[in-house]
């Protein structure tokens, strides 16, 4: 279960990426997560994913 709170949240996604996955593909898909509402909490908070760093900035 992803965190409520939005930097909370962030804080979680980038560490999942930084450790465990090559893509936010392949982290939504392993975690079952909606990546279009995960970019949009996201984006909610003015970070959005990029794809080369593989984090949300």
């Amino acid at each position: 279960m992803l965190p409520v709170d939005p930097v909370m949240r962030l804080s979680f996604i980038n560490l999942k990426l930084r450790d465990f996955y090559e893509s936010l593909d392949d982290l939504c898909e392993d975690l079952d997560i909606d990546r279009a509402e995960l970019e949009e909490s996201l984006a909610a908070i003015d970070y959005h994913y990029d794809a080369d760093a593989n984090k949300f900035v």
